[in-house]
């Protein structure tokens, strides 16, 4: 279970990123990025997790 609920936090974190990185102010582009790369690393803990399992 944990695994589904960081790929789908990771997959919203990674959206709302992307849209922040459209914004006209370089602090929020910045924050975009950085929301990103976050929801990506969510990702792969879930993938992570789904090849382990839950124990991790």
């Amino acid at each position: 279970m944990g695994e589904l609920v960081d790929k789908v936090k990771g997959n919203l974190n990674e959206a709302a990123g992307k849209m922040k990185q459209g914004s006209d102010n370089p602090a929020v582009r910045d924050e975009g990025k950085d929301q990103e790369l976050e929801g990506k690393g969510q990702q792969l803990k879930g993938k992570i997790k789904g090849i382990l399992g839950d124990d991790i």
